[in-house]
Parts: C-alpha cells; sequence; structure tokens
C-alpha cells in the first residue's frame, strides 16, 4: 500500500508541471529549448544514487528547500514517506514529459490556428484543443511514471532511507529481504506483486487508449 501511495502521489504531484512544461518543448521556438531538454531529460541518464545525492543536498535538513520547510513546519522532508514522492518524481518526470510532448507534437497545429482566428486565446486553445487531443500521452505518461515508480530505488534508497512501515517501497524491501535469512520467500512476494501491479497499470492505459481512438473514429 505504500507503494501505491508513493506511485499515486509521484504522478499527482508531476501532472501539472508535466503537462505545461512537454507543451512548453513542443511549441517553444528558442535556441534555449534544447537546454531546457537537456535538464528534464538529466534524471533518465544520471545515475540514481547520484539523483538522490542531489535531491537530499536540496531537501535534507542543511539544503536550502530542506532547511526552508523545516523552519516554516518543524518537520523535515528526507527520511520520511514525503521523500519516496519526490525521489520517484523526479526519477519519472522525464518519461511523464517526452511523453507528453511527443502527443503535443502530434496536435494538428492547423486546428490551434482555427482556434485563435474563432477567438479563443492561446490558454483557452490550450484547454479545448491541445490538452483533449494530447490525452493519449498524458495517459501513458502518467502510467510509465507510475510504473518507475514501482521501481525506484536508488534515488529513495539515498533520499528517504529504508524505515518500515515510512519509506520501505517494494524495491527496498527486496532488497531487506535479500539481506535477512530465509528472506527468499518474501522476496517472491514482493516479486509477484510488482509484477501484477506493473501489468494492471499497462492494461488499463491500454484499454484507455483503444477507448480513445474508438471515440475519435
Amino acid at each position: 500500500m505504500l507503494t501505491l501511495r508513493v506511485g499515486a502521489l509521484s504522478v499527482a504531484v508531476s501532472l501539472v508541471p508535466g503537462i505545461l512544461i512537454g507543451w512548453l518543448l513542443a511549441r517553444w521556438e528558442s535556441p534555449l529549448r534544447a537546454l531546457v531538454q537537456g535538464m528534464v531529460m538529466l534524471p533518465l541518464v544520471l545515475p540514481p544514487v547520484v539523483t538522490g545525492y542531489l535531491l537530499l543536498r536540496v531537501f535534507g535538513r542543511g539544503g536550502p528547500l530542506g532547511a526552508a520547510y523545516e523552519a516554516i513546519t518543524g518537520g523535515r522532508i528526507a527520511f520520511t514517506t514525503m521523500a519516496c514522492v519526490i525521489a520517484a518524481a523526479v526519477v519519472g518526470f522525464p518519461l511523464l514529459v517526452e511523453s507528453i510532448r511527443l502527443s503535443v507534437l502530434g496536435v494538428d497545429k492547423r486546428l490551434e490556428q482555427t482556434s485563435r482566428t474563432l477567438g479563443r486565446g492561446r490558454f483557452g486553445t490550450f484547454l479545448r484543443v491541445t490538452l483533449p487531443l494530447s490525452l493519449p500521452g498524458i495517459v501513458g505518461g502518467s502510467v510509465l511514471t507510475f510504473a518507475r515508480s514501482l521501481g525506484e530505488f536508488g534515488a529513495t534508497i539515498i533520499l528517504a532511507g529504508d524505515i518500515e512501515g515510512e519509506t520501505r517501497t517494494i524495491p527496498i524491501a527486496v532488497y531487506s529481504a535479500l539481506n535477512a535469512v530465509d528472506g527468499e520467500a518474501a522476496v517472491w512476494r514482493f516479486v509477484a506483486v510488482s509484477v501484477a501491479l506493473s501489468l494492471a497499470a499497462l492494461m488499463l492505459a491500454f484499454a484507455f487508449m483503444s477507448w480513445q481512438r474508438r471515440r475519435l473514429a
């Protein structure tokens, strides 16, 4: 249940910025676009433990955001469930953005131009034309982000640690069970749950995209 909650929250916190950045990278005509895209994709190519270390430097008690959060709330971010969500969201964010970017690129610009000539502004055109036509990519990217969160280990173990009931998601539980005496049975249970969750998410996404194609046909 902790793994499911972390996965769902990582998608929830990534969705709005992912849509906006995906649209920006698809429609923004600027030399800086390559730099922004490279920064967004960086967690996809960095070793996860490096990503986790950088997040710890930002969200740890001595980091700028971690210290600010502690000053305001009296709590901490690192080594909590929130840290699991942040790690999963950051590592899965490139998959979400790229899926949305490709989906927006597939939207016919003439439809957007027609909407603009009929009096809708840029934001209204985005909401009424671009966003609905990009929905399959948004759903696909969300599923990929969720599935990636199910397997996130490297960044999570650095930023969140291994605390039972607080940060011990399935990948960390597998690692702990492998280092425990007679932990093989527990490992296989975790593997079975991971496979079942991933397949269920993918089947749901395929069903949605099939329904979307039939609706638009």
